[in-house]
């Protein structure tokens, strides 16, 4: 049977193997996560990239920028993707279940107890404690899909233009994405017509870079390529 976003055949014992990982391992990251989706996503890439290695790191990259930039929590547009990739519709819907369900559960509980000790002092110390240590997750989300998404002069000046309308102007995100990605298509066009020589390395060739350290290899947009 197809189980696979990509086609792949495999048995049925292995395709509910894959698809009982998939909820599991969303399953186990919604309790352990406060503060939303863009905290959960650090859990999320070290559990699907480090962890099972079921994506590369510039494929969960691209995995959370789109599902950011459409309606829904991040957190559950990204399981969804990361399910149906791994395992068609299927692994979508268990990865979207897992995500979701155990915070259902606590979050019912929680109603019934938080409204009985919502003033306590110790209660509210904790809270405070825990906004910060949201702050430094979503920091540190944003450092890392930084490193694979800030990659040249361009898109490092295309994400301090995003920070600046965002702080000063208010803008939806919508907005920011949008104009991201027109900044992003009108750059490459304008360097074309300059001259420049557009290179993408694939991941074959970066894996022989990593091996080849001595050897000097562009990887930026550059003049006079192959002269």
């Amino acid at each position: 049977m197809a189980a696979a976003g990509e086609g792949k055949t495999v048995s049925k014992p292995a395709a509910w193997r894959t698809l009982v990982q998939l909820f599991w391992s969303f399953f186990k990251l919604g309790p352990a996560t406060f503060g939303g989706g863009y905290a959960m996503i650090p859990l999320i890439e070290r559990e699907v990239v480090e962890r099972r290695r079921w994506v590369e790191q510039e494929e969960v990259t691209d995995m959370f920028a789109v599902s950011g930039s459409i309606p829904g929590a991040i957190a559950i547009n990204s399981a969804t993707f990361v399910g149906f990739k791994i395992a068609g519709v299927r692994g979508a819907v268990a990865a979207t279940i897992g995500v979701v369900l155990p915070t259902f559960l606590i979050v019912l509980g929680l109603c019934f107890a938080y409204l009985q000790v919502q003033t306590h002092p110790i209660v509210e110390a904790a809270f405070k404690g825990i906004r910060a240590a949201i702050v430094a997750l979503i920091v540190y989300a944003g450092i890392k899909i930084g490193r694979t998404a800030v990659i040249d002069k361009t898109t490092l000046a295309a994400a301090a233009a995003a920070v600046l309308l965002l702080l000063y102007f208010k803008l939806h995100p919508i907005v920011i994405i949008a104009c991201g990605a027109l900044t992003g298509v009108v750059a490459v066009l304008l360097k074309e017509k300059m001259g420049y020589r557009i290179r993408h390395i694939s991941k074959e060739e970066e894996k022989e870079q990593d091996k080849e350290k001595d050897k000097y290899v562009y990887q930026d947009y550059f003049v006079g390529d192959g002269i």
